[in-house]
């Protein structure tokens, strides 16, 4: 399936405090909390268009997370266009957890920088994350492009999710801060909460 959506997130705002720095009229929180009264979900049932078996999505032979590997699969096309062939060449790992790794990618086609989460699809455990991408639509959450499953030599079954690529976390930003010996600048923390 094939979910595109562009979501920006402007996080230098302005405020109207004195003395933090910033001018204007209205805070970037603000601004954010009207922004969620905006969130959109979707319903997660596939376009009446297409039939059942168009929404099933490939299983790819073992892609796997090293650098320069080449990830190929098929999406099914939008508004009733055929099937198109997309590949991406993974750079390098962004993360690892219990259940996957995260790691940047680059569409040869188009040139764009994804992130692909690999997750191990484990029988004991119902993974809705998926479902959960599919019905949400928000510019405080990375947006899911589309997804494909893979297996590996074992017959391990993965969901690969290509979603947009965020090349910064709060961690990061935070360790930066603590290592520069300065606290986090307010609005930052504001604007990161409110989010949450």
């Amino acid at each position: 399936m094939a979910y595109s959506g562009q979501r920006h997130v402007d996080a230098a705002g302005s405020s109207s405090r004195q003395g933090n720095g910033f001018k204007g009229q209205a805070s970037s929180v603000e601004f954010l909390g009207r922004g969620m009264v905006g969130m959109q979900l979707r319903d997660a049932k596939p376009d009446d268009a297409h039939d059942e078996r168009d929404n099933e999505p490939d299983v790819v032979a073992d892609s796997g997370s090293e650098a320069g590997q080449i990830i190929a699969t098929t999406i099914r096309g939008r508004n009733g266009l055929p099937k198109q062939s997309v590949s991406y060449i993974a750079e390098h790992v962004v993360g690892t957890g219990s259940f996957g790794v995260v790691f940047q990618a680059k569409c040869r086609e188009t040139g764009e920088v994804v992130a692909i989460k690999k997750v191990l699809q484990d029988k004991r455990y119902k993974n809705r994350e998926l479902q959960i991408m599919h019905m949400l639509d928000h510019p405080n959450i990375v947006g899911l492009k589309h997804y494909f499953f893979s297996t590996t030599e074992r017959n391990e079954l993965y969901l690969n999710l290509v979603l947009e690529f965020v090349p910064e976390t709060v961690n990061r930003m935070a360790r930066q801060y603590n290592r520069m010996n300065q606290r986090v600048p307010l609005i930052y923390v504001k604007l990161y909460t409110y989010q949450v």
